[in-house]
């Protein structure tokens, strides 16, 4: 047994699942890190590591800025009580427009949370193939017409040959 109850785990991954949702139907980023303690790790992969809520936050603003309105539909989640993390799969999905079939672009994200007790998080890794997956998908997204609300703020670590377009990184 855990030093967290399964209920309390479970409470924690409803409450980020639904700061997500609302995060993307409004656009605004900023709350995404409030889930956090302020000495919080993050990881994600392909742009590096986060210390401390305030870093996560300049990270989740500048990341999701070229497309604040992306959303995350979950494929399956876990619990593992012993460690108290949760680990699962969600789709990266873009907003509009769609594939021929109506459904959006997007690519799969396994993630695990660390939980810290008091509804906050302590620790969040991202992994994902921004080579096989990400690439190809926001390339199919834009040549049917999708456009980023801005300018790409971040460069991901292991993509610095990237060709820069007027809309941002291909």
């Amino acid at each position: 047994m855990g030093k967290f109850s399964r209920a309390e785990l479970e409470a924690a991954f409803e409450k980020y699942k639904r700061i997500k949702d609302e995060c993307s139907r409004t656009g605004n980023w900023s709350p995404f890190a409030d889930q956090f303690t302020k000495d919080c790790y993050y990881v994600e992969h392909a742009y590096g590591e986060f210390h401390g809520r305030e870093q996560v936050r300049r990270y989740i603003v500048n990341v999701m800025a070229p497309y604040t309105n992306m959303s995350f539909p979950f494929d399956w989640s876990t619990i593992d009580e012993e460690n108290g993390a949760i680990i699962f799969q969600v789709q990266n999905a873009f907003p509009k427009p769609f594939k021929d079939d109506g459904t959006p672009f997007m690519f799969p994200n396994i993630t695990r949370l660390v939980y810290a007790g008091n509804g906050l998080l302590k620790e969040e890794q991202d992994w994902y193939n921004p080579k096989l997956h990400a690439g190809n998908v926001v390339k199919a997204w834009i040549a049917a017409g999708g456009k980023f609300e801005s300018k790409e703020k971040l460069v991901m670590m292991h993509d610095k040959k990237r060709t820069k377009s007027k809309d941002g990184f291909l």
